[in-house]
């Protein structure tokens, strides 16, 4: 397989560029400096030997990999994301590289007394002997989703080194803004003209999705008297209380900290306010579509009480709600097309990764595509701890990943002879 030095220094080549992602931001790529990485990434795809690249106004990637053999296969896609979450800064990314990794604490950043440890990240212990990329303790590192950018780059250079390797007709594709939510509104699934796709974009070896939550936002706005408060009795009426109210009537279990698995749950995320007003937001989530709902009703049922409650004492509604419902759950658009993740599979059991086939507790663009007509299960980049500057990556991940993308490209061609 491909030469480990050349893979970890194409990773960095990526990670260096900082490519973080703006919510507040309208334009599609929200940052100007996802362009940077954008442009590399398409004259790298040319230089490996990729036909069709093309890059659009919005920088949604898109390039192809002819067949090499005379009979019918289905098109399959690879999709990752170039940006990195907001949530944490990717700015001067400085990747520090763990060579046989012993099984101990990583000093991260001995100015700051920053440390990686497997006390409290136990995930580090299945790596010991492997080669580790950190951070240095002050950015993120960036493999959510930069591993599955090179893992799918690396892949297709394998595959056009090797046509003693048989496959079909393959498309990658690198989207922007996949951290806030937007990856996939701007992608061209008729353009693309692929039959399925994954998304190299999951946690640790092995990984392989395709159920996450529906989601919606929530947005509440309480409304209060203000009244000076030496003469307030019976006459105050003060929203952020009210807010508060409201929040301690939701199921106190159903929390992010005290779920897991297919348990979903309500999650109040941000809160502002005076006595006059109190806008609170809050996300729900739920594998059951049938749940999902439920929880939605609930929310307005509240409402509805709330309202009832206080309409003399008010003369109007003290609350509003608004709902959005944001992303659904794939396996609904995945299960009629189940062999897609049977691929996949043997794929990894073809080379000896034990598949962890779990729930996704979040989202995906893999998810609005399916949606979109793109059936696009989730497959592992091989990083732990994304967001935050306890991000790392086995090199040995990176391998394995782009071993399973040929051998799934292989395997589909065998089928469909």
């Amino acid at each position: 397989m491909e030469n480990k030095q050349h893979i970890i220094d194409r990773f960095i080549s990526y990670v260096t560029v900082d490519t973080e992602s703006d919510p507040n931001s309208e334009t599609t790529p929200s940052t100007k400096k996802q362009w940077d990485l954008a442009n590399k990434l398409v004259e790298e795809l040319k230089q490996i030997g990729m036909e069709d690249v093309t890059i659009d106004e919005n920088a949604y990637i898109m390039a192809t990999l002819p067949s090499n053999v005379t009979h019918e296969v289905p098109t399959i896609g690879f999709v990752s994301h170039f940006d990195t979450s907001p949530d944490f800064t990717g700015a001067n990314v400085k990747p520090q590289i763990v060579e046989n990794y012993d099984g101990g604490d990583i000093l991260l950043n001995k100015e700051q007394n920053i440390v990686l440890s497997p006390k409290y990240f136990d995930d580090l212990l299945q790596y010991k002997g492997q080669t580790i990329i950190t951070t240095d303790g002050t950015t993120l590192l960036g493999a959510d989703d930069k591993a599955g950018i090179c893992e799918i780059v690396s892949a297709m250079e394998y595959l056009i080194q090797h046509p003693e390797i048989k496959h079909g007709k393959i498309r990658v594709g690198f989207t922007p803004d996949e951290e806030i939510g937007r990856g996939a509104h701007k992608f061209n699934v008729e353009q693309f003209a692929a039959d399925w796709a994954y998304t190299m974009d999951g946690s640790q070896i092995g990984e392989l999705e395709y159920e996450n939550f529906n989601a919606a936002g929530v947005k509440l706005i309480f409304k209060g008297k203000s009244v000076h408060p030496g003469y307030a009795k019976g006459k105050m009426i003060n929203s952020m209380l009210l807010a508060n109210k409201f929040i301690s009537k939701l199921p106190s279990k159903e929390v992010p900290e005290k779920t897991t698995g297919y348990e979903g749950f309500f999650h109040v995320n941000d809160i502002h306010g005076s006595i006059e007003a109190t806008e609170v937001h809050m996300i729900i989530r739920d594998h059951s579509m049938k749940k999902f709902k439920k929880r939605k009703k609930l929310i307005e049922k509240m409402v509805e009480k709330f309202n009832n409650k206080y309409a003399e004492k008010f003369g109007e509604d003290i609350v509003t709600c608004e709902i959005k419902d944001q992303y659904y759950n794939m396996k609904e658009k995945v299960q009629p097309v189940m062999h897609i993740v049977d691929i996949a599979e043997q794929a990894m059991k073809e080379l000896n990764i034990k598949p962890i086939i779990k729930p996704i507790r979040g989202g995906t663009d893999g998810s609005q595509l399916s949606y979109m007509g793109l059936p696009c299960p989730n497959i592992f980049a091989g990083g732990h701890n994304f967001h935050g500057k306890y991000e790392y990556v086995p090199v040995e991940s990176i391998l394995k990943a782009t071993q399973v993308i040929v051998k799934i490209a292989e395997i589909t061609a065998n089928k469909a002879n």
